[in-house]
This record gives structure tokens, C-alpha cells and sequence, in this order.
């Protein structure tokens, strides 16, 4: 990036000096495309160089993969290119200076219907996008285009996708918890402020449930917004995310309350769309941290696809694969992507990244790489789903760094290895119950059964967003709630409670009266 913003300063002063008259011209809408924190003498620059930037023709089309020639200057690494399409703008990113002033760049849209010696004009500046509040339950594509037929996205910004990581000195040196609401979450696999989670789960356990009840709850509890970037995945899911939503109101289109922002680069989009709509997103959720000072939710779905489209694009680029065919570039790629989710001296983003493994062999480079930056995962279990326990969260198999008592203090640690070890124990024990049945155990044995079994419904909540479907009223369980709920379970303190009274509740109070009820009314 360094060496792209240096050519870009070295050549423009003679560009200025060429053609004046059509600087004053220059839309202010353009100048903004630059963020705050370039100075207004170098939006100036750019807003000159889009108007009087340079233009090629193309020589070659490989796919997605297109090569342009320029008669003048060269544009930089990472600058948008831009071209007249069948009634279209089709935005092409420049990936490499092949010399004899051509470059091939990488089409965002489909390059069908494209010839040799059509013209290009080179932006002068990467890729930009709207950000702001105007974006919130919109969705857009990876050139930030309404993709929703509401009408354009009247944002006030834009920021280009390309941007560094934030500086050391300006990252966050506390690790605090985010408190999500959801009990197995909070208890056993924390999340942090501004960390990773890996959201592991197969079709049809509750993915897109547990993704919405994160939205739901960060909004609400924290005041913060979310992201959503669908990367490379089944268009119909987009859709039927988008419609559950409006139902679950996360999503009010044409009203205010809006509590996320969608970006959308579905299976169907050429790779060099789904290689960066991640971007696209991230960039957006990055606008809400720094400029608003927000604790935003940033969900990617699904990583591996990032990688994939990545791997498309690198072939067709002429790089040499490296192991099982991935892109040399594979983990500074991944690395520029994961460094930008951080928490700053002004907000946080944490990111939930649904990672799909392919042939489910963890050292597949892609799902590895990925891991390397995870600070906790959360798998969803179909076992656990098939036993009507929601969310089916596993809670020996979900894991986070921060599970330490010196950030979440001494007793939560203790009581979350207390309900992991019961649970373990209980595993350990059902190949006996299977076989020879209860009566064969030990009485300690028999209860850490009963025990584990309440622990186990305990896990479960009732969300906001499925109470349409649920009927029944979602509940957010603050953390201090959670622990306490859990270590009079452990304790003992409630064995006398049939397990069914701690099924679907929140807090143990909840528990308690739900079992003075079901006595009640077996009375």
C-alpha cells in the first residue's frame, strides 16, 4: 500500500499541471471518498485524477482476469479501473504491473461480453464504498451498489476497502469479555472485545439463529451494530437470512432501528467478487468502531469461501500454487483481513466467522490458517440439537483463550470447569447406562448423572428472534446470573428439582418457579 500511495503522490503533481480547468469541476462527492484520515489537500489530488485519469485498452481476458495497456501513467497497485459495460460500470482492481505499461487486473463482475481494445479509465484511488448509518438494514454488493431495490444508499462517506491495520498504539491492551447474554456462551466459551470466533456447525443446528440472537442482543444490550458478509455462499440463504431479519425486526427496511448491514457476494459472483466482499464489510463495520466509537458485531459467512475465491483469482493470475493448490499468498491474505478485526482505544469489532472444513480435515490449509487467528470457537452439535436443547451449543467441544481466571476472575473459571467436568464425567458414564441401565451405578455416580442432565437443560435459553416461532419470550442472562445459576446446580443446592423444571428457562429463579408450577399443577 505504502509504494501504491507513493506513485500515486509522485505522479499527479505533473498530471495537475497538464490539465487544471477540470480540477474545479471535480464532484466534492468524490473527494470524500477518501478517509478522514487523508488531508483535504491529497482528496483534492485524487478527485483531479479521477476526472482527468488515464485510460488503457484491453489486451486480454482470462476469465476473470483481465489485462489492460495504458498509454500514459500506470495506475497503482490495488486502484479501481474503471469501464463502460453493456449500459454498466464494471469496476476491475489492479493486482500486478506486468510491464510494458500493462496491468492485469481482477473484474468484479462478470466479464462476459468483453473484447480486446475497450477502453478502461483508471479512479486513481482503490475501491470505495458507503459507509455510515444510511447502510444499516441495507443490503449491497461488494462495490457497495443497493442490491435490495430500496434506492440508493444515501451515505455521506466512503471509505476505500484497502486500509491498514490499526497502528499498535492505538490497539486495546485489556482483554474484556463480551457479554453476549447467551448462558453457554458467556460461561464456558467466552467471547472477548474485539476477538475472533470460530462458529462451527452443519446444516440445520441453529447457525443462523444463534448468528441473528448475537445481533439481537449486542444491539440492544451494548448499543452496538453488525455486519453481515455473506462470502461466497448459497444466494437462497442470503434471501432467507434477509427475510428472518424483517420477521425478528434486526432488519426494518424503509424505517428507522436498523440494527445491521448486509453485504452480499453470493456462489454465482465472479471470485474476485467473493475475494473481496469481506472487505466490503469489514470496512463498513470499521467505520462504526472509529467514527462512532461502537462495539460492532462483524459476521462472515463463511471464511473458507475467502480462501477459495482468493485460490480462483490466484491461478488465473499466473502465481504458483502452493500446497494443496491454495495461493502463495494465503496467509498474508488472511492475515490482512483478520489483523483489521481488533479492539482500539475507540471501540471494537468482533468478528464470528462461520468456518465450513473442507472433507472435515482440520489441517486443510485453509481451515488451519484461519484457526491460527481464532480467539474461541463455538460448535454447534446436532447430538445436542436432537436432544430439543437450543441453542446446541457443545459445551465440552467450544473453546476460548479467555477462559482464564485472571480475566474473568476466580469463581467463573471455577464453577465453568465444575459444569465441564460434570458433563465429561456423565459422557464418560453413558456407554454403562447404555448397556447395564442406571440401577448398575454407584450412588455418587448416579448423582453426577442427574446433575449433569440438569446442568445439560440449563445450557438451554430462549431467544428473542425465535419467539415468533417459539411463542415463548427470549431472555438475556447477565453473566453474574449465569454463574450463580450454575454453581448452586453443581453445589447440589437443587437436586431435589425435577430435571424438566430447567429446560428453557433463564435465570435459576426461573428454574425454581417453574418447578413450584409443574408441581402445582400435577397436584
Amino acid at each position: 500500500m505504502a509504494k501504491a500511495t507513493d506513485s500515486k503522490t509522485k505522479k499527479k503533481p505533473a498530471k495537475a499541471a497538464a490539465k487544471k480547468t477540470p480540477a474545479k469541476k471535480a464532484p466534492a462527492k468524490k473527494t470524500a471518498a477518501k478517509t478522514a484520515a487523508n488531508t483535504q489537500k491529497s482528496s483534492a489530488k485524487v478527485t483531479k485524477l479521477q476526472k482527468t485519469g488515464s485510460t488503457g485498452k484491453i489486451t486480454q481476458i482470462l476469465g476473470a482476469v483481465v489485462d489492460v495497456q495504458f498509454s500514459g501513467d500506470m495506475p497503482a497497485i490495488l486502484n479501481a479501473l474503471h469501464m463502460e459495460h453493456e449500459g454498466k460500470t464494471l469496476v476491475l482492481e489492479v493486482a500486478q504491473h506486468l510491464g510494458e505499461n500493462t496491468v492485469r487486473a481482477i473484474a468484479m463482475d462478470t466479464t462476459d461480453g468483453l473484447v480486446r481494445g475497450q477502453e478502461v479509465v483508471d479512479t486513481g484511488a482503490p475501491i470505495s464504498v458507503p459507509v455510515g448509518p444510511e447502510t444499516l438494514g441495507r443490503i449491497m454488493d461488494v462495490i457497495g451498489n443497493p442490491i435490495d431495490e430500496l434506492g440508493d444508499v444515501k451515505a455521506k462517506k466512503t471509505y476505500p476497502i484497502h486500509r491498514p491495520a490499526p497502528e499498535f498504539v492505538d490497539q486495546s491492551t485489556e482483554t474484556e469479555m463480551l457479554v453476549t447474554g447467551i448462558k453457554v456462551v458467556d460461561l464456558l466459551a467466552p467471547y472477548a472485545k474485539g476477538g475472533k470466533i470460530g462458529l462451527f456447525g452443519g446444516a440445520g443446528v441453529g447457525k443462523t439463529v444463534m448468528i441473528m440472537e448475537l445481533i439481537n442482543n449486542i444491539a440492544k444490550e451494548h448499543g452496538g451494530v453488525s455486519v453481515f458478509a455473506g462470502v461466497g455462499e448459497r444466494t437462497r440463504e442470503g434471501n432467507d437470512l434477509y427475510h428472518e431479519m424483517m420477521e425478528s425486526e434486526v432488519i426494518r427496511p424503509g424505517k428507522e432501528g436498523s440494527k445491521a448491514a448486509l453485504v452480499y457476494g453470493q456462489m454465482n459472483e465472479p471470485p474476485g467478487a467473493r475475494a473481496r466482499v469481506a472487505l466490503t464489510g469489514l470496512t463498513q463495520a470499521e467505520y462504526f468502531r472509529d467514527e462512532e466509537g461502537q462495539d460492532v458485531l462483524f459476521f462472515i459467512d463463511n471464511i473458507f469461501r475467502f480462501t477459495q475465491a482468493g485460490a480462483e483469482v490466484s491461478a488465473l493470475l499466473g502465481r504458483i500454487p502452493s500446497a494443496v493448490g491454495y495461493q502463495p499468498t494465503l496467509a498474508t491474505e488472511m492475515g490482512m483481513l483478520q489483523e483489521r478485526i481488533t479492539s482500539t482505544n475507540k471501540g471494537s469489532i468482533t468478528s464470528v466467522q462461520a468456518v465450513y472444513v473442507p472433507a472435515d480435515d482440520l489441517t486443510d490449509p485453509a481451515p488451519a490458517t484461519s484457526f491460527a487467528h481464532l480467539d474461541a470457537t463455538t460448535v454447534l452439535s446436532r447430538q445436542i440439537a436432537e436432544l430439543g436443547i437450543y441453542p446446541a451449543v457443545d459445551p465440552l467441544d467450544s473453546t476460548s483463550r479467555i477462559l482464564d481466571p485472571r480475566i474473568l476472575g476466580e469463581e467463573h473459571y471455577a464453577i465453568a470447569r465444575q459444569v465441564q467436568k460434570t458433563l465429561q464425567d456423565y459422557k464418560a458414564l453413558q456407554d454403562i447406562i447404555a448397556i447395564l441401565g442406571m440401577d448398575e451405578l454407584s450412588e455418587e455416580d448416579k448423582l453426577t448423572v442427574a446433575r449433569a442432565r440438569k446442568i445439560q437443560r440449563f445450557l438451554s435459553q430462549p431467544f428473542h428472534v425465535a419467539e415468533v416461532f417459539t411463542g415463548s419470550s427470549g431472555i438475556f442472562v447477565q453473566v453474574e446470573d449465569t454463574v450463580r445459576g450454575f454453581k448452586e446446580i453443581v453445589n447440589g443446592n437443587y437436586d431435589h428439582l425435577p430435571e424438566s423444571a430447567f429446560y428453557m428457562v433463564g435465570t435459576i429463579e426461573e428454574a425454581v418457579e417453574k418447578a413450584k408450577k409443574m408441581a402445582r399443577e400435577a397436584a
